[in-house]
């Protein structure tokens, strides 16, 4: 009796799992890398200085902020900035562009707004239970 072991790469499923969230296609069960991309998404959204970095740039005039701006703004180190912005672009929430010397970043996607205003509206609803919540820290 012959025995075959298949090998399966958890890439596939995970494109899979992006593809139908992105046409909106919803599943009564999620599969577990469908958990898995859902939870990454929302670690993106999980650092205090990039909510603050998302709701200054959905401020920001057309053009955008530069990251002297936004260093300024948030106060905090540019390296530290930096790699916040990195983050953002490369999960697709903003966009860079040069002119010149400068660098500006702008919000990527237009439902970044609603994305946070409505979890600002969740997070003061339950703002006492989020803040005493002993798994989170």
């Amino acid at each position: 009796m012959e025995t075959t072991h298949e090998i399966t790469d958890p890439a596939p499923a995970a494109i899979q799992g992006e593809a139908r969230i992105a046409t909106g296609e919803t599943s009564p069960r999620l599969t577990i890398s469908d958990a898995e991309l859902h939870a990454r998404f929302f670690r993106v959204l999980s650092d205090p200085t990039r909510i603050r970095l998302l709701h200054l740039l959905i401020d920001a005039p057309d053009a955008g902020r530069t990251v002297s701006e936004l260093v300024a703004a948030v106060n905090a180190p540019q390296s530290r900035v930096s790699t916040h912005l990195g983050c953002l672009r490369w999960c697709g929430l903003v966009q860079a562009s040069r002119e010149g010397k400068q660098v500006y970043y702008r919000i990527a996607d237009p439902r970044v707004r609603e994305l946070l205003a409505l979890g600002g509206t969740m997070m003061r609803d339950h703002a006492a239970s989020v803040a005493s919540c002993s798994v989170i820290q």
